[in-house]
């Protein structure tokens, strides 16, 4: 029995009273009243196992060091067998590094003399029937890579739109490539920005470009070629180059491009710096052009309007694209002499 005393005022007067409750009230009985839990190691045979835990609790080191774990996975699995570390992958170099720069022809460091630019139209009839041009080298080059996902991607607008459909959508892009280089070079070569003309003045295929690269062409200057050609005599190639003209001050060959998708990296425009590179080599070494271009420049534009990207090739940036054409090149050589030594045999 618990006795609890409790304090009652009456007039002021504090009366003590007391009240008894039995035990069995609170749950404390219970718990009092249960049966004590074995412990789970009281069925445990401690001299069965009494040598064990003497030995591991008197030796100052484990006995599973890492050496004879290492011994013990011999014997199970066998000798390790290290890996020889990843040699690296030798870096080609052209077998001839023939010069990016014709050092005979001055690099222009001060805005040329105002006149209209260069337009060196492509005639393949003066014996350049035979000559190269720079997006057929790189078409016939292409890493097994390349060739796997541009052709993943042809199978898989072909299976979009089908075999009419995909000629048809490829004819639309060579045309609209060709109404946004038209479309540049009437900027260009006018006195005219692209703020102080009307949009509706060119085709609609090609208005969302424009207005794509309307902010570059205000920083666009002296331009020096349009639509040009360029032939390397020694190396045996040609291109026609979209554009040469200072960009904020720095004289480049300009490539213009379009895309539907976003292009905000350089690594982004694939072959395209090996084509700018080809370009500005050629150039140097035609004597058609008194000048030297050290830079590149190649402005990815959108259909929706939405601001170009614009990627600059500095000298140090063109001289290493310069040296990869150089292999592609000499590639592209070693495959026609292949292909003409099959052809004689036959």
């Amino acid at each position: 029995m618990f006795t609890f005393i409790r304090v009652l005022s009456v007039g002021g007067i504090i009366v003590p009273q007391s009240t008894s409750l039995p035990v069995r009230h609170f749950s404390a009985y219970h718990c009092l009243r249960a049966p004590k839990r074995r412990s789970p190691y009281s069925s445990v045979d401690t001299e069965r196992y009494s040598s064990l835990v003497k030995s591991v609790m008197s030796t100052r080191v484990s006995s599973q060091t890492p050496e004879t774990l290492q011994a013990e996975d011999d014997q199970i699995y066998g000798p390790v067998v290290k890996a020889q570390t990843p040699t690296k992958a030798e870096t080609r170099v052209p077998k001839i590094l023939h010069p990016f720069l014709n050092c005979q022809e001055p690099i222009e460091t001060e805005e040329p003399e105002s006149g209209p630019p260069a337009r060196i139209l492509l005639n393949r009839g003066q014996g350049r029937s035979l000559v190269p041009s720079v997006t057929r080298i790189l078409q016939q080059t292409l890493s097994p890579d390349q060739i796997f996902y541009l052709e993943r991607w042809r199978k898989k607008m072909i299976a979009e739109l089908g075999e009419e459909g995909f000629k048809e959508y490829s004819q639309n892009l060579f045309r609209q490539g060709k109404l946004f280089h038209s479309a540049l070079e009437n900027v260009l070569t006018s006195h005219a920005t692209w703020k102080d003309r009307n949009p509706s003045e060119y085709p609609p295929e090609v208005q969302g470009y424009m207005q794509s690269v309307s902010d570059i062409l205000e920083d666009i200057r002296a331009v020096r070629a349009i639509e040009s050609t360029v032939q390397h005599e020694t190396l045996n190639y040609l291109g026609v180059v979209d554009c040469v003209a200072r960009y904020r001050g720095v004289l480049c060959v300009i490539d213009w491009k379009t895309s539907d998708k976003p292009k905000p990296f350089l690594s982004n425009t694939y072959d395209n710096p090996l084509q700018v590179a080809a370009y500005a080599g050629a150039l140097n070494s035609d004597a058609n052009y008194k000048y030297q271009v050290e830079n590149g420049l190649i402005v990815v534009a959108y259909k929706d309007g939405s601001p170009a990207h614009a990627h600059q090739l500095n000298s140090e940036l063109m001289l290493e694209y310069w040296k990869t054409w150089l292999l592609r090149l000499e590639e592209f050589t070693e495959q026609r002499s292949s292909c003409a030594s099959s052809a004689e045999k036959r």
